[in-house]
């Protein structure tokens, strides 16, 4: 009883550092955004309050919602496109061979590119002159699909959900990976004993199995892509017409580019509970289904 109260006690204090700098630096910083969502200011001289008139301008703004309503493409493109996608891979590369190995690292390597690099090679993939999507549709045949990617409203926030999708597989591929090899022997064993069709073990043994993981995924996914930032605004700046405008663009573009630091705290503010409450929801639909 002793041992256990000690370790406990020791666990507490080996993550209290970690805990007290993450609440420093990210938990004090929510609270302090929201606190200036309360005033009106542009990054110099005295404040000025104005209540709650910076959240309600948030939410009669037409731009605002247009930006979640992207956020919310993005968010359905990433929970669509990279938990399948690296789920798929996962159990196609589960295995240590080279060539595996090889696949895997060639997956991982958009990750360790800088987000600012990834948005100017899709750029240029992009580009309606010289890229390399309306070349490929030139010499197979579909000219008539070209068009310009980044700036053609009914296409661009498709465009650059790819870029997204893309930069993101690999650490989901590693997490599935892990989570995989976690399943214990006796249950493969037990499997091929009985005869289980690959079909039926997919859906009935391994997806059951890494179903945490494939709820902390979705976690990610969502609060990653609430809080996209760097491909678009590399690739569009939330143009044109603001058609690829996204929620931190849209609260970038208040805050420093038209100084208005109040109003930019409050669409932060929002994100935040936007991200909350999306998270909650998925927590939930998940919770129904394992009861």
């Amino acid at each position: 009883m002793i041992s256990t109260m000690h370790f406990k006690r020791f666990i507490t204090l080996a993550l209290l550092p970690s805990l007290l700098l993450y609440a420093f630096f990210v938990i004090v910083p929510v609270f302090w955004s929201m606190y200036y969502g309360f005033f009106e200011w542009k990054g110099i001289g005295p404040l000025k309050y104005v209540g709650l008139e910076n959240f309600s301008e948030v939410i009669s703004d037409p731009i605002f919602w247009r930006a979640l309503k992207n956020n919310l493409i993005i968010v359905a493109a990433s929970i669509l496109g990279q938990v399948p996608i690296a789920l798929v891979l996962a159990l196609l590369l589960r295995k240590s061979s080279l060539l595996h190995r090889f696949i895997r690292s060639a997956v991982f390597m958009p990750m360790v590119l800088s987000t600012v690099v990834v948005g100017l090679i899709w750029g240029y993939i992009y580009h309606p002159q010289f890229g390399l999507v309306n070349t490929v549709l030139e010499h197979i045949g579909l000219g008539s699909w070209k068009r310009a990617w980044l700036s053609d409203r009914s296409a661009n926030m498709y465009a650059v959900s790819v870029p997204i999708i893309w930069n993101f597989i690999g650490p989901y591929l590693i997490m599935f990976i892990a989570a995989i090899q976690n399943i214990p022997s006796e249950i493969e064993d037990a499997c091929k004993i009985d005869g289980t069709r690959p079909f039926q073990k997919l859906f009935y043994v391994t997806l059951p199995m890494i179903r945490g993981t494939i709820n902390v995924v979705i976690v990610m996914c969502i609060a990653g892509s609430l809080k996209a930032f760097d491909q678009v605004f590399i690739m569009t700046g939330g143009g044109p017409a603001q058609s690829t405008e996204l929620l931190a663009t849209y609260m970038y573009n208040n805050t420093f580019n038209v100084y208005r630091y109040g109003y930019g705290s409050a669409v932060s503010t929002a994100i935040v509970v936007i991200s909350g409450g999306l998270i909650a929801i998925s927590q939930l639909v998940f919770r129904n289904k394992a009861e």
